[in-house]
């Protein structure tokens, strides 16, 4: 199974990104998606995410400005990211909890990561 994320990039704080993340691979089932994203010297940090029904959740900090949507067919994710500010600068990193067989459980996956720099 690889992950492979796009979309990231330089921006003006107030503007907005669109994250993409694609899954390949022997996929039965992909159950949770997400983003987490790492600053420069801070540790890795919960982003968001989406299970496979559909329902999310946020950090505080991303509330209102951020939206993650997840098309099954296509095996994608997606973090709509608005209104960036500064400290949304680091690099993204999507991930996926896949099923490669219905008799197995859930492994959980990483994206390469993404570069997001929002400039002042």
């Amino acid at each position: 199974v690889q992950l492979v994320e796009s979309g990231g990039g330089l921006v003006q704080a107030g503007g907005s990104l669109r994250l993409s993340c694609a899954a390949s691979g022997r996929i039965f089932r992909i159950n949770d998606m997400g983003w987490y994203r790492q600053a420069p010297g801070k540790q890795r940090e919960l982003v968001a995410f989406i299970t496979s029904d559909g329902l999310t959740n946020y950090a505080d900090s991303v509330k209102g400005r951020f939206t993650i949507s997840r098309d099954n067919a296509k095996k994608m994710e997606y973090l709509q990211m608005n209104s960036l500010k500064p400290e949304d600068t680091g690099v993204y990193y999507c991930y996926a909890k896949v099923r490669v067989e219905y008799y197995l459980e859930a492994t959980l996956y990483w994206g390469q990561g993404t570069q997001v720099t929002v400039s002042s």
